[in-house]
């Protein structure tokens, strides 16, 4: 590397282990591109899926989460970034631009750098241990950081949330265009490079406690044993925003990155819930009924203790780097990862 950008090693050191951040049924719908001085994000809406997500605010967060994991890895890698959002208003595509600049990492950066390849979205029941109140708090104060709400939905709202996400549930499985959307992108083999894996998913329909999960097709991953012997203490946290504009979302995706590596450091498992922000009647009502109006749901995240006895979930597949990686129009010889 150099005083003034890094090097090819550390650019695409970094754009790997971002590229392990969460998305919409492992759509991956991103693209980045290297300039002279900046990397760009670009979202991939060829792989925007019009059935679950209408209005594309799921790939948003989805790329929001790869803006934040890429900050993540530069920062841990020694340099700190400056992110310029929606940068060109002529260009609904171009989400952010990220200005590298050289800064020692923090032990919070090392540490949720490392969460990074630990992260697994979660879909099997939780144990009935509790989440600590220090943890939800931490979890909050990073999401505020990155310019978002986190809202733990306490017991007097979450019948009002579940039932959302009930609803949702059986408002989508009841759409013939949703069902054959969501059996393309689900029961993939350990080889695929996107879509959710067959070994990631229950093979059956969940009910968590309270909680409805969506049911993947062609889902093999067990329960662990003993799990109906146990209440779900799994907490719901409501991730919400000021504003509904495209850099609101894509900040509630650099918040939600932000709050499940810092709850995969605490060894927390999680499980991010967009069924019910999906169908405009349920998030209507999430807004109005658990949040009062005074801010827009952009996801729900589910947290809580694995069992111990949970086996290990699989690693999910990921896009080769020449996919998702290329230089941005005009750009000379000396860019970034040169």
């Amino acid at each position: 590397m150099t005083a003034t950008r890094p090097d090819h090693q550390t650019v695409h050191r970094a754009i790997a282990l971002a590229s392990r951040a969460p998305s919409v049924h492992n759509t991956q719908p991103w693209r980045w591109l290297l300039g002279n001085h900046t990397l760009h994000l670009m979202a991939d809406r060829t792989r925007h899926l019009p059935a679950t997500d209408p209005d594309g605010r799921d790939l948003l967060i989805s790329c929001g989460a790869m803006l934040h994991h890429l900050c993540v890895a530069l920062a841990a890698l020694g340099w700190g970034s400056k992110v310029h959002h929606i940068p060109n208003g002529g260009d609904p595509a171009h989400l952010a631009a990220v200005e590298p600049h050289l800064r020692p990492p923090a032990e919070q950066d090392i540490a949720l750098a490392a969460a990074i390849p630990r992260r697994r979205t979660d879909r099997r029941r939780f144990s009935s241990w509790p989440v600590p109140p220090g943890h939800l708090e931490l979890m909050a104060q990073r999401a505020r950081q990155a310019g978002a709400l986190l809202v733990p939905v306490t017991t007097d709202l979450r019948c009002q949330l579940t039932d959302a996400i009930a609803e949702a549930t059986t408002r989508q499985e009841s759409s013939p265009e949703y069902s054959s959307e969501l059996a393309l992108w689900s029961g993939r083999g350990s080889l695929a490079a996107d879509g959710v894996l067959a070994g990631s998913t229950p093979g059956r329909s969940s009910i968590h406690g309270d909680t409805r999960m969506r049911t993947f097709p062609g889902g093999i991953l067990a329960e662990p044993p003993g799990e109906d012997q146990e209440d779900d203490a799994g907490e719901l946290l409501v991730l919400a925003t000021r504003t509904d504009d495209p850099k609101s979302r894509l900040r509630a995706g650099e918040a939600a990155s932000a709050v499940l590596l810092t709850a995969t450091d605490l060894m927390l498992a999680t499980c991010p819930l967009s069924q019910a922000l999906e169908v405009a009647d349920t998030r209507a009502k999430i807004q109005e009924h658990v949040l009062g109006g005074a801010a827009v749901p952009q996801l729900i995240l589910r947290v809580g203790w694995a069992p111990v006895a949970a086996e290990p979930l699989p690693r999910t597949p990921r896009r080769p780097m020449e996919e998702i990686t290329g230089l941005l129009p005009g750009t000379g010889s000396q860019h970034l990862g040169n």
